[in-house]
């Protein structure tokens, strides 16, 4: 699987962080910073991430 951020939506919220810190972090200038190949164990974090963030900017597709 593969995640994408769209970084024209994303506000750095960090909340994707939260949900999913094996897969999302922000940087200390504040930046999301994100795995794009995740395993299966991942899925459901990721999918928690795309369900809380406020603006809608992460997609989650098969390889």
């Amino acid at each position: 699987m593969k995640v994408h951020v769209d970084r024209k939506l994303c506000d750095n919220h960090g909340q994707c962080a939260i949900a999913a810190p094996d897969v999302f972090r922000m940087n200390d200038d504040g930046v999301l910073e994100y795995d794009e190949n995740i395993t299966d164990d991942q899925v459901d974090e990721v999918e928690e991430a795309i369900d809380v963030c406020p603006v809608q900017a992460i997609l989650l597709a098969s390889d």
